[in-house]
Protein backbone atom coordinates (compact mmCIF):
# COMPACT_ATOMS: atom_id res chain seq x y z
CA UNK A 1 0.00 0.00 0.00
CA UNK A 2 1.14 3.41 -0.48
CA UNK A 3 2.50 5.78 2.02
CA UNK A 4 -0.25 8.09 2.41
CA UNK A 5 -2.52 5.63 1.83
CA UNK A 6 -1.56 3.84 4.06
CA UNK A 7 -1.06 6.56 7.00
CA UNK A 8 -5.05 7.33 6.67
CA UNK A 9 -6.23 3.51 6.38
CA UNK A 10 -4.12 2.69 9.35
CA UNK A 11 -6.16 5.82 10.94
CA UNK A 12 -9.38 4.22 9.74
CA UNK A 13 -9.50 0.44 10.00
CA UNK A 14 -20.19 12.22 -16.77
CA UNK A 15 -20.82 9.98 -13.43
CA UNK A 16 -23.88 10.32 -11.22
CA UNK A 17 -25.28 8.59 -7.95
CA UNK A 18 -26.61 5.18 -9.17
CA UNK A 19 -30.31 5.37 -7.36
CA UNK A 20 -30.19 2.08 -6.50
CA UNK A 21 -26.90 2.32 -4.23
CA UNK A 22 -28.23 2.60 -0.57
CA UNK A 23 -26.53 6.13 1.31
CA UNK A 24 -26.76 6.34 5.13
CA UNK A 25 -26.53 9.96 6.14
CA UNK A 26 -23.41 10.65 8.78
CA UNK A 27 -24.50 10.23 12.19
CA UNK A 28 -24.49 13.35 14.61
CA UNK A 29 -21.68 12.40 17.23
CA UNK A 30 -21.04 14.53 20.23
CA UNK A 31 -17.20 14.05 19.98
CA UNK A 32 -16.55 14.59 16.27
CA UNK A 33 -14.65 17.50 16.73
CA UNK A 34 -12.09 14.94 18.43
CA UNK A 35 -12.76 12.37 15.82
CA UNK A 36 -10.24 11.60 12.45
CA UNK A 37 -10.26 14.84 10.82
CA UNK A 38 -8.13 14.88 7.59
CA UNK A 39 -8.85 18.73 6.30
CA UNK A 40 -10.07 22.33 7.16
CA UNK A 41 -10.42 25.54 5.18
CA UNK A 42 -11.35 28.96 5.64
CA UNK A 43 -14.94 29.58 4.44
CA UNK A 44 -14.34 33.11 4.69
CA UNK A 45 -12.81 36.01 7.65
CA UNK A 46 -14.96 34.51 10.73
CA UNK A 47 -16.11 30.28 9.28
CA UNK A 48 -14.48 27.23 9.43
CA UNK A 49 -15.14 24.25 7.97
CA UNK A 50 -13.66 20.91 8.40
CA UNK A 51 -13.95 17.33 7.35
CA UNK A 52 -12.88 13.39 8.23
CA UNK A 53 -13.90 10.02 8.95
CA UNK A 54 -17.63 8.77 9.06
CA UNK A 55 -19.33 11.67 6.92
CA UNK A 56 -18.23 14.37 9.48
CA UNK A 57 -18.32 17.85 8.34
CA UNK A 58 -18.09 20.68 11.27
CA UNK A 59 -18.17 24.25 11.13
CA UNK A 60 -17.12 26.98 13.42
CA UNK A 61 -16.92 30.38 13.38
CA UNK A 62 -14.50 30.83 16.55
CA UNK A 63 -12.37 28.07 16.11
CA UNK A 64 -13.67 27.07 19.91
CA UNK A 65 -17.29 25.53 19.37
CA UNK A 66 -17.89 23.22 16.73
CA UNK A 67 -21.34 22.01 15.14
CA UNK A 68 -22.16 18.82 13.02
CA UNK A 69 -23.40 19.81 9.27
CA UNK A 70 -26.58 17.70 8.03
CA UNK A 71 -24.12 15.31 5.68
CA UNK A 72 -25.89 12.48 3.59
CA UNK A 73 -23.11 9.84 3.70
CA UNK A 74 -20.92 8.32 5.99
CA UNK A 75 -17.87 7.74 3.96
CA UNK A 76 -14.53 9.49 4.88
CA UNK A 77 -13.68 13.00 3.79
CA UNK A 78 -10.88 14.21 2.78
CA UNK A 79 -10.71 17.33 1.64
CA UNK A 80 -13.34 20.29 0.99
CA UNK A 81 -13.29 23.26 -1.09
CA UNK A 82 -15.49 26.89 -0.85
CA UNK A 83 -15.79 29.16 -3.96
CA UNK A 84 -17.34 32.22 -2.23
CA UNK A 85 -19.17 32.44 1.30
CA UNK A 86 -21.64 30.02 0.54
CA UNK A 87 -21.00 27.55 -2.46
CA UNK A 88 -18.64 24.69 -1.97
CA UNK A 89 -17.49 20.92 -2.42
CA UNK A 90 -16.48 18.35 0.09
CA UNK A 91 -15.03 14.94 -1.61
CA UNK A 92 -13.48 11.51 -0.03
CA UNK A 93 -13.79 7.77 -0.43
CA UNK A 94 -16.00 5.96 -2.61
CA UNK A 95 -14.79 8.69 -4.69
CA UNK A 96 -17.74 11.08 -3.06
CA UNK A 97 -18.39 14.24 -4.27
CA UNK A 98 -20.70 16.53 -1.64
CA UNK A 99 -21.83 20.31 -2.59
CA UNK A 100 -23.22 22.81 -0.40
CA UNK A 101 -25.14 25.88 -1.05
CA UNK A 102 -25.44 27.46 2.80
CA UNK A 103 -21.92 27.59 3.67
CA UNK A 104 -21.45 24.03 4.92
CA UNK A 105 -24.09 23.69 7.13
CA UNK A 106 -26.53 21.45 4.72
CA UNK A 107 -24.44 18.97 2.19
CA UNK A 108 -26.07 16.75 -0.88
CA UNK A 109 -24.24 14.33 -3.12
CA UNK A 110 -23.40 14.97 -6.53
CA UNK A 111 -21.28 11.32 -6.89
CA UNK A 112 -20.64 8.16 -4.99
CA UNK A 113 -18.85 5.38 -6.41
CA UNK A 114 -18.86 2.79 -3.76
CA UNK A 115 -17.82 -0.03 -6.43
CA UNK A 116 -15.01 2.50 -7.17
CA UNK A 117 -12.88 2.07 -4.27
CA UNK A 118 -10.53 4.82 -4.43
CA UNK A 119 -10.48 7.70 -1.79
CA UNK A 120 -10.18 11.59 -3.94
CA UNK A 121 -7.20 13.51 -2.33
CA UNK A 122 -8.19 17.53 -3.90
CA UNK A 123 -10.54 19.53 -5.40
CA UNK A 124 -10.53 22.96 -6.75
CA UNK A 125 -12.95 25.12 -8.65
CA UNK A 126 -11.91 28.52 -11.02
CA UNK A 127 -15.40 29.67 -10.58
CA UNK A 128 -18.85 28.52 -9.45
CA UNK A 129 -19.30 25.99 -12.93
CA UNK A 130 -15.51 24.69 -13.84
CA UNK A 131 -13.97 22.33 -10.72
CA UNK A 132 -11.42 19.33 -10.94
CA UNK A 133 -11.09 16.09 -8.44
CA UNK A 134 -8.18 14.53 -8.25
CA UNK A 135 -7.11 11.30 -6.40
CA UNK A 136 -5.69 7.70 -6.16
CA UNK A 137 -4.78 5.86 -8.95
CA UNK A 138 -4.47 9.05 -11.26
CA UNK A 139 -8.29 9.83 -10.57
CA UNK A 140 -9.27 12.84 -12.23
CA UNK A 141 -13.02 13.99 -12.42
CA UNK A 142 -14.12 17.18 -14.18
CA UNK A 143 -17.21 19.29 -14.37
CA UNK A 144 -18.22 22.62 -16.20
CA UNK A 145 -21.63 22.77 -14.70
CA UNK A 146 -21.26 22.82 -11.02
CA UNK A 147 -21.05 19.07 -10.04
CA UNK A 148 -24.29 18.78 -12.03
CA UNK A 149 -22.75 16.09 -13.85
CA UNK A 150 -18.73 14.81 -13.65
CA UNK A 151 -16.43 13.64 -16.37
CA UNK A 152 -13.44 10.75 -15.91
CA UNK A 153 -10.21 11.80 -17.29
CA UNK A 154 -7.41 9.67 -18.15
CA UNK A 155 -4.11 11.49 -18.49
CA UNK A 156 -1.82 9.17 -19.78
CA UNK A 157 0.77 11.73 -20.61
CA UNK A 158 1.97 10.88 -16.93
CA UNK A 159 3.18 7.08 -18.36
CA UNK A 160 5.81 6.12 -19.86
CA UNK A 161 6.11 5.50 -23.66
CA UNK A 162 6.09 1.98 -22.78
CA UNK A 163 3.50 1.70 -20.51
CA UNK A 164 1.13 4.10 -23.69
CA UNK A 165 2.05 1.25 -25.62
CA UNK A 166 1.16 -1.99 -23.27
CA UNK A 167 -2.08 -0.11 -23.11
CA UNK A 168 -3.12 -0.25 -26.41
CA UNK A 169 -1.95 -3.60 -27.13
CA UNK A 170 -4.27 -4.64 -24.01
CA UNK A 171 -7.02 -3.21 -25.05
CA UNK A 172 -7.13 -4.42 -28.33
CA UNK A 173 -6.50 -7.94 -26.84
CA UNK A 174 -8.66 -7.69 -23.86
CA UNK A 175 -11.25 -4.89 -23.22
CA UNK A 176 -11.96 -6.12 -19.46
CA UNK A 177 -8.04 -6.62 -18.49
CA UNK A 178 -7.45 -3.00 -20.07
CA UNK A 179 -9.70 -1.56 -17.98
CA UNK A 180 -8.74 -2.95 -14.78
CA UNK A 181 -4.94 -2.26 -15.84
CA UNK A 182 -6.01 1.27 -16.20
CA UNK A 183 -7.47 1.82 -13.33
CA UNK A 184 -4.21 1.25 -11.11
CA UNK A 185 -1.40 1.60 -13.64
CA UNK A 186 -1.34 6.18 -13.00
CA UNK A 187 0.43 7.43 -9.90
CA UNK A 188 -2.01 9.36 -7.07
CA UNK A 189 -2.49 12.71 -7.49
CA UNK A 190 -2.22 14.24 -4.35
CA UNK A 191 -2.37 18.17 -4.20
CA UNK A 192 -3.45 21.18 -6.84
CA UNK A 193 -2.68 24.47 -6.60
CA UNK A 194 -4.17 27.41 -8.57
CA UNK A 195 -1.58 30.15 -9.55
CA UNK A 196 -3.40 32.88 -12.10
CA UNK A 197 -3.44 30.33 -15.30
CA UNK A 198 -1.34 28.20 -14.22
CA UNK A 199 -2.47 24.80 -12.53
CA UNK A 200 0.33 23.19 -10.25
CA UNK A 201 -0.11 18.92 -8.83
CA UNK A 202 2.05 17.36 -7.16
CA UNK A 203 1.59 13.13 -6.42
CA UNK A 204 3.48 9.84 -6.15
CA UNK A 205 6.49 9.19 -7.44
CA UNK A 206 8.32 12.47 -7.11
CA UNK A 207 5.22 13.96 -9.62
CA UNK A 208 5.22 17.78 -10.34
CA UNK A 209 3.42 19.19 -13.18
CA UNK A 210 1.59 22.15 -14.26
CA UNK A 211 -0.66 23.24 -16.55
CA UNK A 212 -2.21 26.14 -17.93
CA UNK A 213 -5.58 24.85 -19.74
CA UNK A 214 -7.12 23.98 -16.20
CA UNK A 215 -5.91 20.29 -16.58
CA UNK A 216 -6.57 19.25 -20.12
CA UNK A 217 -3.04 18.71 -21.03
CA UNK A 218 -0.30 18.86 -17.86
CA UNK A 219 3.74 19.31 -18.31
CA UNK A 220 5.35 17.11 -15.93
CA UNK A 221 9.14 18.80 -14.25
CA UNK A 222 12.46 17.46 -13.51
CA UNK A 223 12.44 14.63 -11.19
CA UNK A 224 13.65 15.68 -8.10
CA UNK A 225 12.66 13.21 -5.57
CA UNK A 226 10.88 9.30 -6.34
CA UNK A 227 8.88 9.55 -3.04
CA UNK A 228 5.32 11.21 -2.55
CA UNK A 229 4.60 15.09 -2.57
CA UNK A 230 1.40 16.11 -0.70
CA UNK A 231 1.44 19.87 -0.66
CA UNK A 232 2.49 22.59 -3.05
CA UNK A 233 1.83 26.65 -2.49
CA UNK A 234 3.32 29.59 -3.72
CA UNK A 235 5.39 31.60 -1.25
CA UNK A 236 4.74 35.17 -0.06
CA UNK A 237 7.70 36.14 -1.84
CA UNK A 238 6.63 34.55 -4.74
CA UNK A 239 8.32 30.96 -5.21
CA UNK A 240 7.35 27.78 -5.28
CA UNK A 241 7.52 25.20 -2.72
CA UNK A 242 6.48 21.56 -2.58
CA UNK A 243 6.36 19.07 0.72
CA UNK A 244 6.44 15.47 0.97
CA UNK A 245 7.46 12.31 2.70
CA UNK A 246 10.33 11.54 5.08
CA UNK A 247 10.45 15.40 5.77
CA UNK A 248 11.43 16.48 1.66
CA UNK A 249 10.63 20.21 1.11
CA UNK A 250 11.87 21.75 -2.12
CA UNK A 251 11.76 25.39 -2.92
CA UNK A 252 11.98 26.66 -6.72
CA UNK A 253 12.73 30.42 -7.42
CA UNK A 254 11.99 30.17 -11.26
CA UNK A 255 8.15 28.77 -11.57
CA UNK A 256 9.59 25.15 -11.51
CA UNK A 257 12.84 24.72 -13.67
CA UNK A 258 14.85 23.77 -11.16
CA UNK A 259 14.48 22.85 -7.61
CA UNK A 260 16.73 22.82 -4.27
CA UNK A 261 15.95 20.55 -1.44
CA UNK A 262 15.48 22.70 2.06
CA UNK A 263 17.01 21.05 4.62
CA UNK A 264 14.24 20.50 7.91
CA UNK A 265 16.21 17.91 10.00
CA UNK A 266 13.32 15.75 10.32
CA UNK A 267 12.42 12.32 8.47
CA UNK A 268 8.95 12.54 9.38
CA UNK A 269 6.34 13.19 6.46
CA UNK A 270 5.21 16.59 5.84
CA UNK A 271 1.29 16.92 4.57
CA UNK A 272 0.14 20.38 4.65
CA UNK A 273 2.05 24.08 4.24
CA UNK A 274 0.12 27.13 6.11
CA UNK A 275 1.13 30.55 5.76
CA UNK A 276 0.15 33.46 7.90
CA UNK A 277 -0.37 36.89 6.98
CA UNK A 278 3.65 38.49 7.00
CA UNK A 279 4.36 35.56 4.74
CA UNK A 280 6.03 33.47 7.32
CA UNK A 281 6.00 29.38 6.46
CA UNK A 282 4.46 26.56 8.65
CA UNK A 283 5.27 23.02 7.85
CA UNK A 284 2.45 20.48 9.40
CA UNK A 285 3.53 16.95 9.39
CA UNK A 286 3.32 13.28 11.04
CA UNK A 287 4.57 12.39 14.69
CA UNK A 288 4.17 15.86 15.98
CA UNK A 289 6.18 17.77 13.27
CA UNK A 290 6.06 21.18 13.36
CA UNK A 291 8.73 23.32 11.22
CA UNK A 292 8.26 26.94 10.35
CA UNK A 293 10.53 29.38 7.99
CA UNK A 294 10.76 32.72 8.07
CA UNK A 295 13.25 33.21 4.92
CA UNK A 296 10.69 32.28 2.14
CA UNK A 297 11.61 28.46 2.82
CA UNK A 298 15.15 28.34 2.74
CA UNK A 299 15.72 26.54 6.27
CA UNK A 300 12.80 25.61 9.45
CA UNK A 301 13.43 25.53 12.66
CA UNK A 302 12.13 22.54 14.08
CA UNK A 303 9.59 21.74 16.74
CA UNK A 304 8.10 18.88 17.93
CA UNK A 305 4.43 18.08 19.61
CA UNK A 306 4.54 16.47 23.09
CA UNK A 307 1.79 13.96 21.99
CA UNK A 308 3.04 13.33 18.41
CA UNK A 309 -0.23 13.61 16.80
CA UNK A 310 -0.06 13.87 13.01
CA UNK A 311 -0.87 17.38 11.66
CA UNK A 312 -2.55 16.71 8.80
CA UNK A 313 -3.87 19.70 7.24
CA UNK A 314 -3.70 23.70 8.84
CA UNK A 315 -5.52 27.06 8.28
CA UNK A 316 -4.33 30.71 9.22
CA UNK A 317 -7.20 31.65 11.73
CA UNK A 318 -7.70 34.93 13.88
CA UNK A 319 -3.69 34.91 14.58
CA UNK A 320 -3.59 31.12 15.22
CA UNK A 321 -2.75 28.03 13.20
CA UNK A 322 -5.97 25.95 13.51
CA UNK A 323 -5.23 22.09 12.33
CA UNK A 324 -6.65 19.05 12.34
CA UNK A 325 -5.57 15.75 13.20
CA UNK A 326 -6.72 12.05 14.60
CA UNK A 327 -7.93 13.39 17.41
CA UNK A 328 -9.70 16.23 16.01
CA UNK A 329 -9.35 20.17 16.05
CA UNK A 330 -5.78 21.34 17.46
CA UNK A 331 -4.95 24.81 18.13
CA UNK A 332 -1.20 25.75 17.46
CA UNK A 333 -1.11 29.14 19.13
CA UNK A 334 1.47 28.28 21.60
CA UNK A 335 3.74 26.83 19.71
CA UNK A 336 3.96 29.25 17.02
CA UNK A 337 4.44 32.30 19.50
CA UNK A 338 7.14 30.02 21.25
CA UNK A 339 8.58 29.18 17.90
CA UNK A 340 8.56 32.47 16.15
CA UNK A 341 10.09 34.31 19.36
CA UNK A 342 13.10 32.75 19.12
CA UNK A 343 13.12 33.34 15.08
CA UNK A 344 15.41 36.71 13.52
CA UNK A 345 13.18 38.52 11.42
Amino acid sequence: MKPMLAFLFSLLISFSVNANTEISSSLKFPLAAQSLLLDITRVNKSKLVAVGERGHILTSDDAITWQQANVPIQSTLTKTFFVNDSLGWAIGHDASILQTKDGGDNWKVQQYLPSAEKPLFDILFKDKYNGIVIGAYGQFYRTMDGGQNWTFEFHQEFLLTDDIEYLNELKLEDEEAYLDERASILPHFNRLFKDGRTLYMVGEIGLIAKSNDFGKTWQSFQDVYQGSFLDVTRTAQGNLLIVGLRGNVFRSVNNGMTWNNSPTGTTSSLNSIVLDDNGTIYLLGNNGTFLVSKDDGKSFISHTQDDGKPLIAGVWFNGKIIAVSDVGIKTVTTLVSTITSGLKK
